[in-house]
């Protein structure tokens, strides 16, 4: 039945795109609770980009097999599972291991696909959709008739965060360069160029009282303008530090000063609130409720998929054998959505 074989991607220290591993071996038995899956698709997400640079704020110890989501097939299920899970469709995010063609994820954290939508499809909605959708709904809580601040509205978690609030009647200012601002524009987005023009004086021109929202993945500066642009009552998400993604020196460091700021922010009286968003945040401390968060949220998001309110933004499909092209292409800046690996 498993004739095939396995065939994974393994990151063996820091290296270039093109030092990523290709290792075949025996494909791997479902252990009770668990569900052997053969991926359709997974993808290549900012973190990966991060971990190839041994950057990532919780880096894991190489050599790994890299992979943050993943859509596949239940082939074979484990001791007390479900056996009709067998044949089913089903995503799930893994932080790491979904770079191959066989993965071994617990039951409890498989989320069904609904059917009419693609493995590559439904893969541009794992991480990003479920990022996209806890950090509108459940951090910033957006209401219709609001304005928000979208920092990269074109890239994958932008892109999805967009369409998500306008499903929500929300008016969505976005940063991206200036290629992306007709795309943008077709959307009902405003577009604001971040590499020409002044952001922080645009967005005041735009929304004078302020916005009630601002998704910041940049870190940094950006951060502390985004926070500027609030409106009283409003909310800072900020997702990341993009903009230290070069440089040397500690990985923490930026993300710890990121949170200090947030606990300072918080802590002055002035009706504004700031949150680091983790999608793993929670894990550990109640598996069962962070699982059950999950499974709705990316239900929901699964849900926009099929009624058309978010478009599944494929930038390109490559075998998992080309993964050095296909992270070459996502790091490159220069396309709009996902980037996708089959087996």
């Amino acid at each position: 039945m498993n004739a095939e074989g396995l065939v994974e991607v393994v990151l063996p220290g820091k290296v270039e795109p093109e030092g990523l591993e290709i290792r075949h071996g025996a494909v791997p038995t479902a252990g009770p609770g668990q569900v052997l899956i053969r991926m359709e698709a997974t993808g290549v997400s900012f973190a990966e980009q991060q971990m190839r640079r041994g950057r990532y704020y919780d880096q894991p110890a190489f050599p790994f097999v890299p992979g943050y989501d993943l859509v596949g097939t239940v082939l074979t299920t484990g001791e007390g599972v479900e056996p009709a899970l067998a044949g089913t469709r089903v995503a799930a995010l893994v932080k790491v291991g979904a770079w191959a063609s066989h993965v071994l994820v617990d039951a409890a954290d498989v989320v069904p696909v609904p059917d009419g939508i693609g493995a590559a499809e439904a893969e541009t909605v794992v991480v990003n959709g479920i990022t996209a959708w806890q950090m509108l709904h459940r951090k910033a809580r957006v209401r219709a008739g609001q304005t928000i601040l979208v920092h990269g509205a074109n890239g994958g978690v932008g892109s999805v965060l967009v369409q998500l609030a306008q499903a929500a009647d929300v008016k969505v200012i976005g940063t991206a360069s200036a290629r992306h601002h007709d795309a943008l524009r077709e959307r009902g987005v405003i577009p604001v160029d971040y590499r020409t023009e002044d952001v922080a004086a645009r967005v005041r021109e735009l929304a004078p009282a302020g916005v009630d929202a601002v998704f910041d993945h940049v870190g940094g500066r950006s951060a502390v303008d985004s926070w500027h642009l609030l409106a009283p009552g409003g909310t800072l998400v900020s997702y990341g530090s993009a903009s230290t993604r070069d440089d040397e020196g500690s990985k923490q460091w930026p993300v710890l000063k990121l949170l200090g700021r947030v606990w300072l922010w918080n802590a002055l009286p002035n009706r504004r609130r700031a949150y680091f968003f983790n999608v793993w945040a929670g894990r550990a401390l109640a598996k069962n409720r962070f699982r059950a968060q999950l499974r709705a949220d990316l239900t929901q998001v699964f849900g926009a998929l099929q009624r058309g309110d978010v478009t599944a933004q494929i930038a390109a499909q490559l075998p998992l054998t080309r993964v050095a092209d296909a992270l070459r292409l996502a790091e490159s800046g220069t396309v709009a959505g996902k980037v996708v690996l089959n087996p």
